[in-house]
């Protein structure tokens, strides 16, 4: 209950991207994330979309994931401003592509989880299940291929 309260929250702040990228950028120094990096995020942020961060293989996506897994107040205010552009990308895609599809298709994800959470999953089949983070998905089956063998 308190992740969709603290979501609709980070959702509606006013953030000012140029100090909430430098706060991020003074935390990252302190989480001793490589400098290069951090430099990157400090000169391009405003040059490329929210997605592109995401998926782009460096600190964001697993920092971002851990703190919405963890429940990690400090981690999510830090990356607020982040969350809340993602989010609107997100949403903006999802209005502009939901009207190509007619019908359900199929996504794929690769998920890596300890035995005790895959014994939660088996034992909660047939109720709901609520997940904290982004879901990154592919239409192509190879996400799932590569969880089913790492």
């Amino acid at each position: 209950m308190y992740s969709v309260i603290f979501k609709d929250i980070i959702l509606e702040i006013d953030h000012d991207d140029n100090k909430s990228v430098n706060a991020l950028v003074n935390f990252c120094r302190e989480q001793n994330i490589s400098e290069i990096q951090i430099n990157l995020l400090q000169s391009n942020y405003h040059e490329k979309s929210p997605i592109w961060w995401y998926t782009k293989p460096m600190f964001l996506y697993g920092m971002l994931n851990r703190a919405l897994r963890m429940l990690d107040m400090k981690v999510m205010i830090k990356l607020g401003f982040f969350i809340q552009s993602l989010h609107l990308q997100l949403e903006q895609l999802h209005q502009a592509q939901s009207a190509n599809f007619q019908q359900a298709f199929t996504v794929y994800r690769g998920q890596e989880l300890s035995q005790k959470d895959f014994q939660n999953l088996l034992d909660s089949k047939g109720g709901l299940l609520s997940f904290n983070n982004f879901l990154s998905t592919s239409k192509k089956p190879f996400a799932y291929v590569v969880s089913i063998s790492a």
